[in-house]
């Protein structure tokens, strides 16, 4: 049984966003594949919940006119792996969103859920991160939006305001548009299991050189970061096998990682190095370029 002292479940965005604002304290649950785990453990004992489940158009996936992509906070992630317009323009999204956990927990976590747990191994946010998304956050007073580099404010913790929620993750067509990319998890079991090492990289490739790298990194630091010293020493040069290898050693820059009961420091430097240089190629290939030797 769950100790619970409340369960709110409001049909309307505005119902939910009303609530929320008269009490703060309630722990908003989205799929819940997170959210009743803590519970089941004793670390939410007589929480009151607010759940989204029953408020409709938050799992919608679109594309608005402007050419962004707006994905529902409430999206599951077998949705966001099967969707058409995933698959169309932000494939490395799918990757990542397959790699996390069995299909089971892939049908009931959301990927709203799966950012405001502010889980550095979340297998989404390295992704997002390198695709600059945008997030849309409201409250009953307003909405912001914010870019992902902002939302993570240390382990296990977002900036998210007293009466917040995360509507939409929103990616700009700048942030896909013509770009080639690949995501890698890297883990002891190749299904189930938390990432060790999450890398996902983007590019835009013309006459074989880097008009654009984005790279984004999981578990390498306290928060997933961006590599923006490889991918300023990338810009404008020619693909080849040296330029990768220097990219992927520039990305150890913005890595502080540490030794844990899943990796030591040093073994998790040498993934992120090895990792990279593998993501980056194979974004190149898909790019429609090649690292020449």
């Amino acid at each position: 049984m769950f100790d619970i002292c409340e369960l709110c479940e409001p049909e309307t965005l505005a119902e939910a966003k009303a609530i929320y604002a008269a009490n703060p304290e309630l722990k908003v649950i989205a799929g819940g594949t997170d959210v009743l785990i803590r519970m089941q453990h004793g670390s939410l004992a007589g929480a009151g919940l607010l759940s989204l489940r029953c408020i409709p158009h938050l799992d919608e996936i679109q594309l608005l006119a402007d050419g962004t992509l707006s994905i529902g906070a409430m999206a599951p992630f077998t949705r966001i792996f099967e969707h058409e317009l995933i698959r169309k323009l932000v494939p490395v999204l799918g990757e990542a969103s397959v790699s996390m956990g069995g299909p089971q927990v892939r049908n009931v976590a959301t990927i709203g859920g799966n950012l405001c747990n502010g889980a550095v191994s979340a297998d989404s946010a390295s992704t997002l991160f390198a695709l600059d998304a945008l997030l849309k956050l409201e409250t009953a007073e307003g909405e912001r939006i914010i870019p992902m580099r902002d939302f993570y404010a240390g382990p296990g913790k977002v900036n998210l305001l007293p009466g917040e929620l995360l509507v939409a993750i929103l990616i700009p067509r700048e942030g896909y548009e013509g770009m080639g990319g690949h995501y890698i998890k890297f883990a002891p079991r190749k299904a189930m299991d938390i990432a060790t090492l999450g890398v996902a990289v983007v590019c835009k490739i013309r006459e074989n050189r880097f008009v654009e790298l984005r790279i984004g990194l999981g578990v390498a630091a306290p928060v997933p970061v961006r590599c923006f010293e490889a991918e300023a020493y990338a810009k404008g040069r020619e693909v080849t096998w040296e330029c990768v290898q220097e990219i992927a050693r520039l990305a150890l820059k913005p890595a502080k990682a540490r030794s844990s009961w899943r990796a030591s420091k040093d073994y998790r430097e040498h993934l992120i190095e090895v990792l990279a240089q593998r993501a980056v190629a194979e974004a190149v290939k898909r790019g429609g370029g090649c690292c020449a030797n």
